[in-house]
């Protein structure tokens, strides 16, 4: 009698696939069982996946994360003209003390 292992292997899924279960697990025309069925995916999973879209949809209409871009954006822009202006300043040390020529 042959003892086969079960292996625990974790499945990956692409980010549309899961979009796409969520989707369908929201729209509700299935149950989540049918849906796992259909999908091949934990009915938990696609709880999860259900839950994680319906939190999200706010963010798609709020401006905080443009917001947020824009402050980022700055920031950047202010850090490389602080760079750039210290490089500046390092090469003239440099040539002041002979070390660069």
């Amino acid at each position: 009698m042959d003892v086969v292992k079960h292996y625990n292997i974790k499945k990956q899924f692409s980010p549309i696939f899961k979009a796409k279960v969520a989707l369908e697990a929201i729209k509700e025309r299935e149950t989540i069982g049918q849906l796992s069925g259909k999908f091949q995916v934990d009915p938990r999973q696609i709880g999860i996946w259900r839950k994680i879209v319906l939190e999200g949809t706010e963010s798609l209409f709020s401006n905080k994360e443009k917001k947020r871009d824009k402050e980022r954006n700055e920031i950047m822009e202010e850090l490389q003209r602080l760079i750039g202006k210290q490089q500046i300043e390092i090469d003239f040390l440099k040539k002041k003390v002979g070390l660069f020529e």
